[in-house]
This record gives C-alpha cells, structure tokens and sequence, in this order.
C-alpha cells in the first residue's frame, strides 16, 4: 500500500507521518556489515518489524568514483517486486490486464456510432471511420514519448500511469459530448495518446514482477486483454447505441477506463530502478551522506532529453533501415495488425449486409477472436512449456529463432483463415463458415505477434524497448491506413478479391517468416545491432 499512488497520497497529505519507510523509524541504524561504509553507504534495521527483510544482509558495492551503491537490503527483501507476496502480484496482473482490455476497448466502442454520426453530422463514411482509426495512431505515437519516459528512475511506471489515465479520463468527457467532428477527432487521437501506456508499459510492469520461467505464460494472458477489449467493443455497443445513441458508447468508455483507474491507485511502483532510487534519496536524506546512489541513478545521470529524443525517435528507425531481420518483423506485425482492424470494417459488410445481423448480432463474431486466442494458447504455451523451459531448465541454450517456430506455424493459418473468409462469405453460404476463417485468423494473429516480440527481446536486447516502440508506431500507422481503405477496397473489389489481396501478401510473408528461422542466426552475426551465438 506504501508505494502506491494512494500510500503517497497518504504520505504526502500526513507529512510522512504514515507508512512509513524503514529508514524513517526511529530504530534504523547503521549496522554491520554496513558500517564500515557508514560514511559513504549502506544500512540495516534493528527492528525486524519495520525490516523489509528477514534474511543476511549483503556487504555494500563500491564504486571506483566512490559512491555506495544503494541495492536490496536481503536477498529476501520484500521491496524488490520479485519478492513481493502472491495475492499481491495477483492484483497487479490483474489490474493491468483490466487496464490494457479497457483501453483497447475504448478503440472499438466507437465502431456502433459510426452510422449515426454519419447522419447527424453529414460526414462520409471514411470521415467516420477516422473515429476508429485515429484513435489507434494516437496510440502508436505515445510509446514513443512514455515508454521512454517510465525508463527514468526519477519517474517510473505508477506516475506515468496515473498521469496518463487521468488525462484521459478528463478527455473522455467532451468526447462524450463533443457537437462537431473536427473536436471529436481531435479528442479521440488524444484519447489514443493518452491511453498508451496499457501498450508500452504494461509488459514491463509484468515483466518487474514475474519470475523468467512463468513470464511466456503471464504475457500470453495479458496479449489476451488487448484482443478482447477491441473483440468486445462492438457488442457491448452494438446492444446499447441503437437504444441510447451514439454518446453512450462514449460514456461507456468513460465508465469502463474509470474503474481501472481506480484500481491502478493501488497498484505499487513495480520498477526496482524507481525503488531502489527513492531508497538511495531517503538514505542521503537521513544520513546526510551524499556518496549513496542506485546504480540506475548513477546510469542515467548523464542522459539528457535530448538523448532520449535521440534513442526512442531515430535509432530504431535506423535498425528497422540496416537489419533487415528488425524491418522483416516491423512490417509483418504491421500487416497482421491491419489485417485485424480491418475486421472492423468488412464484418458489417459481410454479418449485416450478407446475413442480416444488427449490430449487436454482429458484435458476437468477434468472440470467434477470443476463442481462437484460447485454443491457439494450448499449443503456444506447450512449447514454451515443455521445449523452452525446459531446455532452460537443463542449462541448454535456445536459440532467438526457435521462439519464431510457433510464428511459423501460425503464417501459414492467416491466409488460409483470410481466404476462407474471403470466399464462403455468400449468403446461400452459411454464416459460421466465414467465421471459422475469422477463428483462424485471429488465433494467428496473436501466436504471431507474441512470438516476433520474443524475438525481438532475445536478439536486440540492448535496443528492446525502442524496437518495441518503432513496431507499436508501425503497427498503428498501418492500422489507420487499414480502417480508412478497407471500405474502398472491398466496395470496388468486393469481399473475396479484397480479402485475398491480403491472404496473398500473409501467404508472402511465409517465405520471410522461414529465412528468419533457418538463417537468423546467421543475419544476427553479421548485424551490428543483434546479440550473436
């Protein structure tokens, strides 16, 4: 509760009269092995109490400049997140996985509206879907800005968070009651930005707390929220816009991120380089010893803005254009992305139009999505299970590209689903067939995407977070581009020429997807970027 936005709130309100750190009771001393570094660092605490810790406390580093670096006080600290007690960690996963299914969510919520704003405000069908569409890019654009900015040990995950959830739930109220369509898109696109730290921080936050072994498995949960939160939209809308309006879908947004951010108001920091930091400044603070310091303290301490500028808007574009592995990736997650948001806009050509769904009707197709993300998860997670981990287990190293073998397998289901869908979607054809194509896609969709970031962690460890932020800009940008000329290309093309346009380019990227594989590693060795074997 200490570390929470709601224990600082309490803090900062009581003067830091309630809960309190160890290091501000009156019975935390110095003590061996610590004080012999007494003057330049470390500490322990006499009460056990008011102890983080129960175990031996390890002898502090010193640096060659002289300063004491400021860590876990035990190897059983219960500050360090990896430590933390299973109920806690349990709701951390819990309130970001709500956090990141609101959000997406709040993209496809929109979708319902579109006919009647279509009408009440005399815009075009592409003009509407901008709605959608624009709301994606804004959040392909903000990792940019706070995936690096969580990094900063001064700042961490909570803040920006909070921040960023406040803003956008402030924001949602004139979405809800914006009159014209310049200011709605406007908001929207905010929206977006605001809402993008579900995508690019969550995984870290996930990451801060589980251990490696379980990791595939927790991410693989938390990759299922950002599928739902879009799959849903639609028919929860889909049910209330015809009876409420078009508002009403916005107030549903309003509704569904203000739980969440409730919710994250007790959620803990979980960075270690943010514990650990705020531990080296209440050390220097009680003792007056200026020589404490964390070791993330001590790396960014020569990083101006400008460098972060440098490293999250220029240097992934610069790999994306020298590796080609790195731009293979970027542009095959973006193609599946779109290929998913153009669900968006063929569905209602096909289930409304063909079958003579409504919109609430509709909106159940997308739980073939859902389903297939189950199901496709058995598969996904046995072979992380039983070939991974346990190779892992016996000390046998994997290599990056066997990660890749499940997206193999995958490559060759999204064509086959697309043109599935692409070709039964007839009328005298029934309507769970096209939808088992949907099935197929969208299970996919996600073994493909989860098995690609793998990789990408793996092979570029040092560049991860912007390789991520460069794919996430990617897969936005496509995306917009996807909900604007889907409309176009299936009325002028029709759905089975339309959809097979994108089978063909899926089919394509089968060919990539196995050179990635079978000679990755040697593509790694001859990169500058890329960790070797």
């Amino acid at each position: 509760m200490r570390d929470t936005p709601f224990g600082q709130g309490v803090r900062w309100a009581s003067g830091a009269r309630m809960f309190k750190y160890p290091e501000e009771h009156p019975d935390f001393l110095l003590l061996h092995p610590y004080i012999r570094a007494a003057e330049e660092g470390g500490l322990s605490t006499e009460n056990e109490n008011d102890s983080d810790s129960s175990a031996t406390i390890p002898s502090p580093n010193q640096t060659s400049e002289g300063n004491t670096l400021v860590s876990w006080y035990a190897h059983d600290d219960l500050a360090n997140p990896s430590n933390w007690c299973l109920g806690k960690k349990a709701w951390v996963h819990a309130s970001i996985n709500y956090y990141a299914f609101a959000i997406y969510m709040a993209s496809s919520l929109y979708t319902p509206a579109a006919p009647e704003l279509i009408r009440i405000w005399d815009i075009s069908v592409t003009a509407s879907s901008l709605g959608l569409g624009i709301f994606v890019l804004g959040y392909g654009i903000g990792p940019l800005l706070f995936g690096p900015l969580s990094e900063i040990p001064a700042i961490g995950r909570s803040s920006v968070y909070l921040v960023t959830q406040f803003l956008f739930l402030v924001l949602s109220i004139p979405t809800a009651l914006a009159n014209n369509v310049a200011g709605f898109i406007v908001l929207r696109f905010l929206q977006g930005f605001f809402g993008a730290p579900a995508l690019c921080i969550a995984g870290g936050t996930i990451g801060d707390i589980t251990a490696p072994l379980w990791l595939p498995f927790m991410l693989y949960v938390y990759a299922f929220c950002p599928l739902a939160g879009p799959s849903l939209g639609p028919l929860i809308a889909g049910f209330s816009v015809p009876v409420k309006g078009w508002r009403w879908s916005m107030w549903e947004v309003v509704w569904s991120v203000g739980l969440s951010f409730v919710s994250m108001i007790f959620v803990p920091e979980t960075s270690a380089a943010t514990i650990l930091y705020r531990r080296a400044n209440r050390l220097r603070a009680l003792t007056g010893i200026k020589s404490y310091r964390s070791q993330s303290e001590i790396d960014h301490r020569h990083i101006s803005a400008s460098l972060i500028v440098k490293n999250s808007l220029f240097i992934p574009w610069k790999i994306n254009g020298l590796d080609p592995s790195v731009l293979f990736t970027s542009l095959y997650c973006a193609l599946v992305y779109c290929i998913f948001y153009s669900f968006f806009e063929v569905f209602p050509l096909v289930y409304m139009d063909m079958y003579g769904m409504n919109y609430g009707e509709m909106g159940l197709i997308y739980l073939a999505v859902l389903a297939a993300v189950v199901v496709g998860g058995v598969p996904y997670l046995g072979f992380i299970h039983f070939i991974v981990n346990k190779a892992t287990e016996e000390g046998r190293k994997i290599q990056p590209e066997t990660r890749l073998v499940p997206a193999l397998v995958a490559s060759f289901f999204m064509p086959t689903g697309l043109f599935l869908f692409a070709w039964t979607s007839n009328p005298h054809i029934h309507w769970i067939v096209p939808t088992i194509g949907v099935f197929l896609a969208g299970g996919a969709f996600c073994i493909i995407i989860q098995s690609v970031f793998v990789y990408i962690a793996l092979a570029y460890p040092t560049y991860v977070s912007s390789l991520f932020a460069a794919n996430t800009f990617c897969r936005a940008v496509l995306a917009l581009a996807a909900v604007l000329w889907s409309g176009p290309l299936y009325l002028n093309l029709g759905i089975g020429r339309g959809t097979s346009i994108l089978g063909g380019l899926c089919g394509g990227c089968i060919i990539g997807v196995f050179v990635l594989w079978r000679w990755g590693h040697i593509l790694r060795a001859r990169s500058r970027f890329a960790v070797s074997d």
